[in-house]
């Protein structure tokens, strides 16, 4: 049976209205869908349970549901997340003494091949649909309140996938977390992160959801970056950077560029200074995210100095730089490891 979450408040109203309901029942379920995330038509309570049967012959409802559950000694939880196909994803909850963030999935595997992303060796098997992406942020949600005893605080789109690639689904997801009969979450504190597909850029700069925008750079020289991560070779630094420059003149938000650096790869002075120039050319800051080794022995986290370098350039140049450190690397739940390897 169909999803009813597939289902828009119009459609909504024109199945109840062609049952011999009132339209506002409509109202009541999307509530109970979408505000309150609940899974089971039979326990919408304000609906006559010959109402609730009736909309059961019809429709059903797939949430998502952890099949495993590991838990960091830094407090990063990782959920190995079953779709209901059978299909695995990968979101994270990562905590801090302020926060909690989710990173959350949008599609199982991956669509780009970045070198040093263990998400790439996957075989892009389907995008998300919009209530799975939504049930990994409602999910995370509850845990916060569990494990740390306050509500998720943030939500990055750095999960499996490239969210650019499930735009719609994405951004229809985005719209029920943030409007205020969904989950009601500030869209500033949402933040997608990107590989670089220039006219998805500015497509999101248009939908106008406010969200912020990073950006996966790596290298600022182009033909670094293509060996680091060979789809960029369609996508051209000089295009990227008109998208990010339409986007902030669109939204008026701050890009991060999102940016590890690795030993003998992108660790000298000619790479900082072509990462100066690029950030110079729109407003923006850069998280140095410290990387977590997948196994393939080519990319190795820098020393310290070579970090220290990039901080010390960077800022004399006037460019807000942050340090973002690993978190979950000891249950393959840090930036790049995300690979579905409970199900081994």
């Amino acid at each position: 049976m169909k999803d009813i979450r597939t289902l828009s408040l119009d459609q909504l109203k024109d199945y109840f209205v062609s049952l011999g309901e009132k339209p506002f029942r409509a109202k009541q379920v999307y509530d109970w869908l979408w505000s309150k995330n609940l899974h089971s038509i039979d326990e919408m309570t304000n609906l006559s349970k010959q109402l609730r049967d009736k909309i059961s012959e019809e429709y059903t409802i797939n949430p998502v549901s952890v099949d495993l559950l590991q838990k960091s000694s830094d407090g990063t939880i990782k959920n190995g997340v079953k779709l209901h196909d059978g299909l695995m994803v990968e979101s994270v909850l990562i905590p801090t003494e302020t926060r909690t963030t989710a990173c959350v999935s949008s599609q199982v595997g991956c669509s780009l091949n970045c070198e040093f992303c263990a998400t790439a060796r996957l075989k892009r098997m389907r995008n998300l649909e919009v209530a799975e992406i939504v049930d990994q942020v409602a999910l995370i949600d509850s845990q916060s309140k569990m494990y740390f005893d306050r509500p998720l605080t943030n939500i990055v789109f750095m999960g499996m996938g490239e969210p650019m690639m499930n735009y719609k689904n994405v951004v229809e997801a985005i719209r029920k977390i943030t409007q205020p009969e969904g989950l009601g979450m500030s869209p500033r504190r949402i933040t997608v992160s990107t590989s670089g597909i220039p006219k998805m850029i500015k497509m999101l700069a248009d939908d106008e959801l406010r969200v912020k925008l990073a950006l996966s750079l790596h290298s600022a020289i182009e033909s670094k970056r293509n060996e680091i991560m060979p789809f960029s070779d369609k996508f051209p630094l000089m295009d990227i950077m008109e998208a990010l420059q339409y986007w902030y003149k669109k939204t008026g938000s701050v890009i991060t560029f999102e940016y590890c650096v690795w030993k003998g790869i992108n660790d000298g002075d000619e790479d900082i200074k072509a990462l100066i120039k690029y950030c110079k050319q729109v407003p923006s800051k850069v998280n140095l995210i410290q990387y977590n080794p997948i196994g393939d022995g080519k990319y190795d986290q820098c020393n310290k100095q070579a970090e220290e370098n990039y901080v010390r350039q960077l800022e004399n140049a006037g460019i807000t730089v942050m340090i973002r450190k690993s978190r979950g690397g000891d249950i393959d739940a840090a930036c790049g490891q995300l690979a579905n390897k409970t199900t081994d």
